[in-house]
Parts: structure tokens; sequence; C-alpha cells
């Protein structure tokens, strides 16, 4: 059971591998203000066209409600609602880039991956062969990266 927040969707789409989602988890539920994030309001935005079209995708609705409201003073609506998702699911990852949703869901007990960690795990089962690359892409097109992360992948990933 998988659940994914905006950014990682967004990134995988930015860096022209949002098939990889597909690939190495199969079917992917993101709450509805996740869809709304990035397709609704995101006409434009790297991700929605994919997200639209992607059958192994579901949208669902979230509903403890009061569950939602009490994260979004913390949170956004679509990480609130990811959180919420995840763990009515009782998902086994949550695919998430933002610092404290991450931290949320660890209090919680459900792993997370995020965006460059997709990628490491794409070249662990050979769906790429290098990530520098994939993150060179991505940091072109305005992915934040720093140099010190950017390294710690390569070194993870073998490449440094």
């Amino acid at each position: 059971m998988i659940v994914s927040n905006t950014t990682p969707l967004v990134a995988m789409a930015m860096a022209d591998r949002f098939d990889l989602l597909n690939r190495i988890f199969g079917q992917i539920s993101i709450p509805r203000g996740v869809s709304r994030e990035v397709v609704e309001e995101g006409q434009e935005r790297p991700g929605a066209s994919e997200v639209r079209e992607a059958a192994w995708i579901k949208v669902v609705e979230v509903q403890p409600k009061l569950a939602v409201a009490v994260l979004v003073d913390e949170l956004d609506s679509g990480e609130s609602e990811t959180i919420v998702l995840a763990r009515e699911m009782q998902a086994d990852w949550v695919l998430v880039d933002e610092r404290l949703a991450r931290r949320k869901l660890a209090m919680l007990g459900i792993p997370t991956i995020g965006t460059l960690g997709i990628l490491l795990k794409a070249k662990e089962v050979e769906l790429i062969e290098t990530i520098r690359p994939e993150m060179d892409k991505l940091r072109a097109r305005g992915f934040r990266l720093t140099r010190r992360v950017y390294e710690d992948v390569l070194r993870m990933a073998e490449e440094a």
C-alpha cells in the first residue's frame, strides 16, 4: 500500500521519470488534496497530465476531516491529507519529501521515501543505470538540492 504526496509526483515528472513510480511501486493512492494541488491547481505544472492519465494512481477522499484540520495548522492541506490517508490505509510507504511531514509520519511508524530515495531504489533494481543525470535534470528544472545532499546521494549510489 503506497500513498504519495505532491512533490515526488511533480519531481519525477520533472525528471521525465514518472514511469518509475509505477514500475517500482505499482498502484499508488493519493488524497484528493494532492490531486487538487497537482492536477487542478497546477494545470501547467509538471505531473498534471501524468497524474490525470495514470490508471495506476487512485484518488481517495480522506474521511476523518477533523484529523486533517488538526494537521493543517503545521502542514499544507495536501501533506495533511497524505498523512491521514497513510494512517487510515495503513500504508507500507509514503512518498514525501517535506521534512516536517516525514517527521510526523515517523512518529506514526510509517516509512517514507523521497524523490532521491526513489531514484536510488530505481538504480538498485536496475531500472536506471546512473543517478547523476537524473539529479542534474531535476536541478536544471528547479528542484532544490543542496551540494551536500547531491554528493551524499552520489556516494550512496556509488557514483562519487
